[in-house]
C-alpha cells in the first residue's frame, strides 16, 4: 500500500536514532583512542575504549532491531564506523611495534579493493551492497584480537594467553575479513551480469 511505503520511507529517513547516536560516538571514539595510544600511551585507557566500542557494535544492530528503529543512515553509519575503527586500532598498533605492518595494510587493501567496485553498483542504481554475516564475523573477531594483543604487551601469564589468543582471533578474522570481500565482490559480478540480462521496460500509454 502507499501508506506503507510513505510510512517505510519515513522510518528510514530518520537521523536521531538510538543506534544512529551509537554509531556516532563510536566513530568520534577513533581520534580519542588514536590519542591514548599514541599519545601518553595509555594503554588501559585505551583498551577500555576498544571494549566499550566493540560493545557498542553489537548495541547498536540489536536496538535497531529491537525497537524498529533501521534507518538510511544508519546502514551507512554502522560499516564506516567498524571500518574506521579497524583502519584507526590497526595503524595505531603497527605504529607502536605490536602487530606487523603487513597486517596494517592486508585489511585496508581490502576495503580499498572494495570501494573499487562502487561505482559499478552505481551505474545500476545502488550505493552499496548490504552487510553480510561473514563481515560482521570478521569485525567481531577482529574487534577481540587488537584489545588482547595489546593486553598482550608485558611479562607474565595473562600477556602470553592474551597474545596467543589474540593471535588467533586476528588470522581468523584477516582470513574472514577478505572471504567477506571476495563474496561481496562475487555479489557485484552477479549483479552486474543480471542487470545487463535484464529486458528494458515496455512503456504502455493507455
Amino acid at each position: 500500500m502507499a501508506g506503507d511505503s510513505v510510512q517505510e520511507q519515513t522510518h528510514r529517513s530518520r537521523v536521531w536514532t538510538i543506534p544512529n547516536l551509537l554509531s556516532m560516538v563510536r566513530l568520534a571514539g577513533v581520534p580519542v583512542f588514536l590519542w591514548l595510544v599514541l599519545g601518553p600511551e595509555a594503554d588501559a585507557l585505551a583498551l577500555v575504549l576498544l571494549m566499550l566500542m566493540g560493545l557498542t557494535d553489537w548495541l547498536d544492530g540489536y536496538l535497531a532491531r529491537r525497537l524498529d528503529q533501521y534507518s538510511a543512515l544508519g546502514e551507512i553509519l554502522d560499516p564506516v564506523a567498524d571500518r574506521l575503527y579497524i583502519l584507526a586500532v590497526v595503524v595505531g598498533l603497527a605504529l607502536r611495534d605490536i602487530i606487523p605492518w603487513w597486517v596494517a595494510i592486508i585489511l585496508p587493501l581490502r576495503d580499498l579493493l572494495l570501494w573499487g567496485l562502487v561505482p559499478f553498483l552505481r551505474t545500476r542504481g545502488y550505493s552499496a551492497l548490504p552487510v553480510h554475516f561473514l563481515g560482521k564475523a570478521a569485525t567481531f573477531n577482529l574487534l577481540y584480537a587488537f584489545p588482547l594483543l595489546l593486553l598482550g604487551e608485558g611479562e607474565g601469564a595473562v600477556p602470553m594467553l592474551a597474545q596467543v589468543f589474540g593471535w588467533a582471533f586476528a588470522f581468523w578474522g584477516i582470513g574472514l575479513y577478505w572471504w567477506a570481500g571476495v563474496l561481496y565482490a562475487w555479489q557485484v559480478r552477479k549483479l552486474l551480469r543480471d542487470t545487463e540480462r535484464r529486458p528494458p521496460r515496455v512503456r504502455r500509454d493507455g
